[in-house]
């Protein structure tokens, strides 16, 4: 890329930056283009095990923008999806994703263990965290932030599918909910909103 080019370009994204600090010290709205939830929704809280078996709580992810989203290891289809995409969102952001954290919380904790889960989230990205637990603890987490899953009877081998909602949750550095991603945004939506979200807590 030519100098000339870049510097206008970096240019750019600092008066973009700039404008965007300025509209909030103003208390105007921020332009997000997913579901802004801030206020509606409760501040990042659980405890659950880590793919390395560590005991976290939502405190430990605090100073990072987290995605959270709900699936498991076994899922055919829309869980590899969401994660492809989201290694992809993070690709994009460039070094602003390493203040992001992707939480992909199982809904089959019988079968994720953090071995299996070190192994599946880690060969998408290597910003993504597997989160398991007690199964009481999966569901008050899944009903905290309205999400559901519902497993299907067992195919007489040990195998089946749990059904779950596919949304996924946005939190800001302090925990907060801030946004909400559903497969109907386009992927230049997430990353837009993640850009900003990441540029107003970036240091200095």
């Amino acid at each position: 890329m030519k100098p000339r080019l870049t510097r206008a370009l970096l240019l750019l994204a600092l008066l973009a930056c700039t404008a965007l600090l300025a509209a909030c010290n103003r208390g105007e709205p921020v332009p997000w283009r997913l579901t802004d939830v801030t206020g509606h929704m409760p501040d990042l809280d659980f405890k659950l095990t880590d793919d390395h078996g560590k005991a976290v709580t939502g405190a430990d992810y605090k100073g990072k923008v987290v995605l959270l989203y709900f699936g498991y290891t076994h899922c055919p289809d829309v869980c590899p999806l969401t994660l492809a995409q989201l290694h992809v969102v993070m690709q994009r952001l460039g070094p602003l994703a390493d203040d992001a954290r992707i939480l992909f919380v199982s809904v089959d904790p019988a079968r994720d263990t953090p071995d299996v889960m070190h192994a599946y989230v880690n060969a998408f990205d290597p910003r993504a965290v597997g989160l398991s637990g007690e199964p009481r603890a999966i569901e008050a987490l899944s009903k905290r932030y309205r999400s559901a899953f519902t497993r299907e009877p067992d195919k007489g081998d040990g195998q089946y599918e749990v059904s779950h909602s596919s949304a996924i949750y946005v939190f800001d550095r302090e925990g907060k909910a801030r946004l909400l991603s559903t497969p109907a945004n386009p992927q230049d939506d997430l990353v837009h909103d993640l850009h900003l979200l990441l540029s107003l807590g970036a240091k200095p």
